[in-house]
């Protein structure tokens, strides 16, 4: 659901009556639909395999907006961030820069706003961007890792893991993608 106007990330951090959960890009509010299974224990699998090995300059958030500019500010469902941006409990956000990682479940409400707005807003400053989706014929997660390219500003994808994501970019991670099957 899309809503009208030309809102302000401060309309996304003050306005009464959100949903808990919103993207606000280019100045439209969109509000998702509440996540189907594969959605919700995908996120909880990347978030606990990610924090697994993290080093202790970093932390994993889910469902924290990250600040592009005054006009748009995306909730990934998981990212990545430096843990000095941390400033309290109060925090609703951090700023692109300090986010390393984002990662989108793809969901069908959303499979436009992930495959294509989400990656070119993100790539002007995040580091990493992961698109995740569900593969129809073992109904588990398929991770397409991306990188961006310092040169274009665009990101590149550098692989695609199906049963195990085994990458040594931002640290060390190993996490195996068929734990869903016991979820």
């Amino acid at each position: 659901m899309t809503a009208v106007g030309d809102y302000t990330l401060a309309d996304l951090f003050t306005l009464p009556d959100l949903p808990c959960r919103a993207d606000l890009i280019d100045g439209h509010l969109y509000f998702p639909r509440p996540q189907n299974r594969f959605h919700s224990i995908t996120g909880d699998l990347l978030l606990n395999g990610l924090r697994r090995t993290l080093p202790p300059v970093f932390r994993v958030r889910r469902n924290m907006t990250v600040v592009l500019d005054r006009r748009n500010g995306l909730e990934p469902d998981v990212s990545l961030i430096h843990a000095e941006a941390i400033t309290g409990w109060d925090d609703m956000g951090y700023r692109a820069e300090d986010v390393l990682l984002a990662a989108e479940v793809v969901a069908p409400d959303t499979e436009a706003r992930d495959r294509g707005t989400k990656p070119h807003k993100y790539a002007a400053g995040i580091p990493h961007f992961w698109l995740v989706e569900m593969d129809s014929r073992t109904q588990r997660p398929v991770v397409a890792v991306h990188r961006r390219d310092e040169d274009t500003g665009a990101y590149t994808l550098t692989g695609i893991h199906h049963d195990r994501l085994r990458i040594s970019v931002p640290y060390d991670i190993d996490i195996d993608l068929t734990a869903i099957d016991n979820r």
